[in-house]
């Protein structure tokens, strides 16, 4: 690994405009610098920048869309390979994690709750606690993490690199309160009420997204966040069917053969799956097949029913001429061709939509048109002081979109509670 990744770093030209970092990376990780410190010795610094500019720098290393990001803009992958940036990072992370020097502002006497410990909460609970404030981070599940404990492989993010991140997160004061869920006995005017000055919401994505098809509720059909939560519950059999074509759906099929599954069919409405080229190639690699073209239509006791779809002439013809982009072939569903595909377990992986216990229970809390937390410009939800990012306003997005936007609202979240000092209620 340590040769591969000091190889990979020499082959670094310091682009004076780095694409890797302006055009591919959404939290612009400064990767030329990282590179040049790698390579002077100083990996240490190089960590310590890593964390600085992103907390999750280590995990991001591992479950970003590398080939669409940072590595996807290496000029040289224009003629060749690109670097493998990705590598470096989680070398130099996983090695100085615990090494890194964190030290705290003094402590300012106001506290900050954080609701849900996924990778917008994380981001949020330790940029606050760094910069003084007495965090307390109220999570539903007996451990931090999120998505990314509850709904990422082990194959693909390791649960130890969470028990590290607790590790360091208590070492800067944070205090957890696990198993605990906000909106129920407890809501957040109780927090407000309690003195908490700032109170962040980033309970994440974790209703799945149904298919509105026959048949949903049956014995034999399962969702992917559910699964993925915690796969050795579940009997799948020795034939699974998997609607849906993104990196959840990769993560299902490639933990069901792992499970003991004999054939995993991911069934694909278009002609290409939606998930990442790495995770599509990987689930290849991993026995996983795939079918194309295939519409749902309602499930049944022996498995799935399907109906192929073929291109839509009439729809291209209209889209040309009104000079869209046509690079994906618009199809319809084709009549009488409704057929059953035998299988013991169905999979549905189509996304997820935040749930609603919080909002039910706040009724001052304001929904957005998609039907997720609304929240303004600065992150700031309906309620005064309350503020929200992640998969909860946005739907599912990536790790590092969450990390991105989590490090600004952290920031309009210490400018309010420096405004409420002394118990004013500026806005």
């Amino acid at each position: 690994m340590s040769v591969h990744v000091i190889d990979e770093a020499n082959r670094c030209l310091q682009c004076p405009n780095p694409r890797c970092r302006e055009n591919g990376c959404p939290i612009h990780t400064n990767i030329p610098e990282m590179i040049r410190l790698f390579k002077e010795n100083r990996m240490l610094e190089a960590a310590q920048m890593l964390f600085e500019n992103n907390p999750l720098s280590m995990v991001c290393s591992l479950v970003c869309n590398h080939e669409n990001q940072c590595e996807g803009n290496c000029v040289r992958g224009i003629k060749g390979e690109p670097i493998h940036i990705s590598s470096i990072e989680n070398y130099i992370s996983d090695s100085c994690f615990e090494r890194l020097e964190l030290k705290p502002a003094p402590a300012n006497g106001m506290k900050a709750a954080v609701i849900g410990a996924g990778p917008a909460g994380i981001t949020i609970a330790i940029i606050l606690a760094l910069k003084g404030y007495s965090i307390t981070v109220f999570e539903t599940h007996d451990k931090i993490g999120g998505i990314l404990r509850y709904g990422i492989p082990e194959f693909r993010l390791p649960k130890s690199i969470l028990d590290r991140y607790c590790k360091k997160m208590r070492e800067l004061g944070i205090k957890f309160r696990p198993n605990f869920a906000i909106g129920g006995s407890t809501g957040i005017q109780d927090l407000l009420n309690d003195g908490y000055k700032s109170v962040f919401i980033g309970t994440g994505a974790w209703k799945p997204r149904k298919l509105g098809v026959p048949g949903e509720t049956f014995g034999n059909v399962f969702y992917a966040i559910n699964y993925l939560n915690n796969p050795d519950v579940y009997e799948l059999g020795d034939k699974v069917a998997i609607i849906g074509a993104g990196n959840a759906a990769m993560d299902v099929a490639r933990t069901a053969i792992r499970h003991g599954a004999k054939e995993v069919v991911v069934y694909v409405r278009g002609d290409e799956v939606s998930a990442s080229k790495a995770e599509f190639e990987y689930a290849k690699v991993d026995g996983v097949k795939f079918e194309y073209r295939k519409a749902i239509v309602r499930i049944e006791d022996e498995g799935p029913v399907f109906c192929d779809m073929v291109p839509d002439e009439e729809k291209l013809a209209q889209l040309e001429a009104e000079g869209a982009d046509t690079q994906k072939t618009p199809l319809k569903v084709l009549a009488d061709t409704e057929h059953l595909i035998p299988a013991d377990s169905i999979m549905i992986a189509i996304s997820q939509v935040p749930q609603d216990r919080i909002v039910t229970h706040e009724k001052e809390l304001k929904l957005n048109e998609k039907g997720n937390l609304a929240t303004d410009s600065k992150g700031e939800t309906s309620l005064p002081g309350v503020f929200a990012s992640g998969d909860v306003v946005t739907g599912a997005k990536t790790v590092v979109a969450a990390v991105a936007v989590s490090k600004q609202i952290a920031e309009d979240m210490d400018r309010y509670m420096m405004g409420q000092r002394g118990g004013s209620n500026v806005i």
